[in-house]
């Protein structure tokens, strides 16, 4: 049995982030399920894990560590993933294009938010998602411009941009948020689509 176990949601876009991640790591893990919808990260159990009520947590080499970003960093950082450059420059260009997702896009689609703005109730729960989905998709497919991509997001290799991009893809499929002509986007999708540590990280795998 795996020492790491990862407290997840599978339609979590952080949970999914992870997943991606710890596959890329080669590192064997449990999952155990919060049910999201269930109010399960609101109750007495989780909250001792994570005080905020959030997912992921994972439980990792005599660690407890929440917030998939600073999650990601130590995955990077004792496993070698190379998922940043080391250079300032590039490093800060690529930290920049990640955050265009996960600090200024996911927040807005996370399930509290989303719920608490719309209570619910269709169709303002799609139209919500729809309204950031599309024109922050398009920002990140401009930013895109400035990246090699051969064929990932920034190299041959999938870096933290691919890791972050494809839980908001699934999002946009999800939800039918157009980002059909975003053609970089869609070839980085293209690429992880047919990386295993993806494959094996889908929600509906």
């Amino acid at each position: 049995m795996s020492d790491a176990i990862l407290w997840d949601y599978p339609k979590s876009s952080a949970s999914y982030q992870l997943r991606i991640a710890l596959n890329l790591a080669g590192i064997d893990y449990r999952i155990e399920h919060v049910d999201l919808l269930a109010k399960e990260h609101l109750g007495v159990d989780h909250l001792a894990r994570n005080p905020q009520g959030f997912v992921p947590v994972l439980d990792i080499d005599g660690h407890r560590l929440t917030q998939s970003l600073a999650i990601l960093g130590y995955l990077d950082t004792t496993h070698g993933l190379g998922l940043l450059p080391t250079g300032p420059y590039e490093r800060a260009r690529q930290t920049a294009l990640t955050h265009a997702i996960a600090v200024d896009l996911h927040p807005v689609c996370n399930l509290s938010v989303a719920g608490f703005a719309t209570n619910g109730e269709e169709p303002a729960s799609t139209n919500w998602m729809r309204h950031f989905i599309t024109p922050r998709m398009e920002s990140f497919e401009t930013l895109l411009d400035n990246f090699v991509q051969e064929p990932f997001c920034c190299g041959s290799e999938p870096s933290l941009a691919d890791i972050v991009l494809m839980p908001q893809v699934y999002n946009a499929q999800r939800w039918g948020a157009d980002y059909g002509s975003y053609h970089r986007i869609k070839a980085a999708e293209k690429a992880c689509a047919k990386h295993p540590a993806f494959i094996a990280a889908h929600p509906d795998r």
